[in-house]
């Protein structure tokens, strides 16, 4: 497409700009019937400034991914992210752009409905632009939400991987679940960090609450151990059932190196011990 045809489209826009916004703004509204007040005032004004970048960049007669559109993929860009962040669905985000083109087909219409085989380029070159937009602005928004999920995912892995101090020196990492991969790098980056912080130098962990230990998951504990001791703390297992016993002796995983105990409460005597301390009694 010729850049006399693109600037003809930016034309026909500059000159309707108004009612083309308004009737953008409608568009959007009967799609997103759920949107609060301020949403809306935001739409419009978003709305607004992106028809004039659009106009301003069909001028050019560049293609979409050309420096021209720089701007409209910025604001596209920001919009996705904002929208992403606010809960909006993929759909609502995408009827933003889409419905752009009614509005757009309509004055097209009226300017050219007596020239056939012009109107029919302008709408074909309407089409491919904003599809494209549109196209841009559903990816930039999977990559906001694919951020956030990976964000919330992290943040639960925390959650669900609380260090607590139990004592002056002593804490205590109560593990529950599946242990793979990626919880152990947030396990041990959790537990080294509560480390230095506070000065502890036992560390127990609880594996009361993971359901099976195999040769995968007692890799991934003795990483752990190993890395508290490089900051300094000793690590004490406790939460070994009977069943996890016999697992670990029948995979053949040394544990000897590591102080193991049946319960937390066992855990913390120990650990007790180690730092010249005592449990406080009832009466105390």
């Amino acid at each position: 497409m010729t850049t006399q045809q693109k600037a003809g489209l930016a034309a026909i826009v500059r000159k309707h700009e108004a009612q083309i916004l308004a009737d953008w703004i409608r568009g959007q509204a009967s799609g997103n019937s759920s949107r609060e007040p301020v949403q809306e005032a935001q739409g419009r004004r978003v709305s607004q400034e992106l028809l004039s970048a659009f106009a301003g960049a069909a001028e050019s007669g560049a293609a979409v991914e050309d420096g021209a559109w720089d701007r409209v993929r910025d604001m596209l860009s920001e919009l996705s992210a904002t929208r992403a962040s606010q809960g909006f669905s993929a759909a609502e985000t995408a009827i933003f752009v889409f419905s752009l083109k009614q509005p757009v087909f309509t004055r097209l219409r009226e300017e050219l409905g007596s020239e056939p085989d012009a109107f029919a380029r302008q709408v074909w070159l309407a089409t491919t632009l904003i599809d494209q937009l549109a196209l841009f602005t559903m990816e930039a928004y999977q990559k906001t939400r694919e951020g956030v999920i990976q964000r919330q995912q992290r943040e639960l892995l925390e959650l669900s991987t609380p260090v607590v101090q139990l004592w002056d020196g002593i804490l205590a990492l109560p593990l529950i679940g599946t242990l793979d991969s990626g919880r152990t790098q947030v396990v041990m980056e959790s537990l080294l960090e509560k480390i230095v912080s506070t000065g502890a130098s036992i560390a127990i962990i609880d594996i009361t609450g993971v359901p099976t230990v195999d040769t995968l998951v007692a890799q991934h504990l003795m990483k752990t151990v190993a890395a508290a001791r490089l900051m300094g703390a000793d690590c004490i297992i406790s939460g070994i059932r009977p069943q996890i016993a016999q697992t670990i002796v029948h995979l053949g995983v040394d544990l000897s190196a590591v102080t193991t105990k049946a319960s937390l409460a066992d855990a913390f005597t120990i650990a007790l011990k180690r730092v010249g301390s005592r449990p406080l009694s009832d009466g105390a």
